[in-house]
């Protein structure tokens, strides 16, 4: 896996990660002229390599965002994403489960949803609200029907393990797993809040289960801290991107994402010497009709 960029925390295969050392403050961006030149050098890029990537038909690639509530992960994914085409990119969403979701383990429904080869797949949020909500809210743990009853730290355990082993599968099947983190601040998100509470068309996006949310924060900066270090292997890295500032951020996951691609040294597919005779052949063709 090739080197975390400036002022993006690679989050360490060995569980050494602490959340307390992770900085919520990322490259300072000179300007707003500057950034976008930046950005959309980077989402070209990401547009060639996508189109390499579909050519060639043996990879996926799959990006996870994690987040408390108004990290950005929303903007992060439509900013850096904004240039691949459309064919190539599948983007979902995942929110409480439904009935059908919870007759079934808790990796069903993402599994359902996974980027088949060729294309880039985005899940804003995904599998591991399920050792980060559920976490701090075991009482959810009441819907879920599970078939036998062991303690917490035990059934948290045998979810990571289970995580692990999903993400390695999919690695060794060809799938890119890069998992953000996007680490705000509680003043940065209290500030993000009021926003959306001073502009009208923001109000929509307000809900007030993301202040009560916002004051279990210790509980919740906890329970990423264990995960991020409990899954954050050499196949699946988890990478913690400051977010304070937002364009800094969708700067550091636009370059991740296009130097993993770039590690993959993708071409497109050689064409048989029979084929580009036929190549010739129909471009006479056409020459003739035209």
């Amino acid at each position: 896996m090739f080197e975390a960029m400036k002022n993006a925390s690679l989050v360490p295969f060995d569980g050494d990660f602490r959340l307390s050392e992770a900085s919520t403050l990322g490259e300072t961006v000179p300007d707003k002229k500057s950034y976008k030149k930046r950005l959309e050098k980077l989402v070209d890029e990401l547009d060639d390599l996508q189109r390499r990537l579909y050519a060639s038909d043996r990879h996926s690639v799959l990006l996870v965002f994690q987040a408390m509530d108004a990290a950005g992960k929303d903007s992060t994914i439509r900013a850096v994403m904004s240039g691949v085409d459309p064919a190539g990119c599948q983007v979902f969403s995942f929110k409480q489960p439904s009935s059908e979701e919870l007759d079934h383990d808790f990796l069903w429904r993402t599994a359902k949803s996974l980027p088949q080869r060729g294309r880039i797949g985005v899940f804003n949020r995904s599998y591991y609200e399920e050792v980060l909500v559920v976490r701090v809210h075991p009482e959810y743990l009441g819907g879920q029907k599970l078939p036998y009853t062991v303690g917490l730290d035990e059934l948290w355990e045998q979810r990571y393990e289970s995580i692990r082993d999903h993400e390695k599968h999919l690695a060794r099947n060809g799938t890119i797993i890069l998992k953000f983190w996007l680490n705000v601040s509680q003043d940065e998100q209290h500030k993000r809040f009021l926003s959306r509470l001073d502009d009208q068309r923001k109000n929509w996006k307000f809900s007030a289960g993301d202040v009560d949310e916002s004051h279990l924060w210790d509980d919740y900066m906890y329970a990423y801290e264990q995960a991020l270090n409990a899954t954050s292997r050499s196949w699946a890295p988890w990478y913690a991107i400051p977010a304070d500032d937002k364009p800094s951020a969708r700067l550091q996951v636009a370059k991740i994402v296009v130097e993993a691609l770039k590690s993959l040294d993708l071409q497109y597919p050689e064409v048989s010497e029979k084929h580009l005779k036929e190549i010739g052949q129909m471009r006479k063709l056409l020459k003739k009709s035209n």
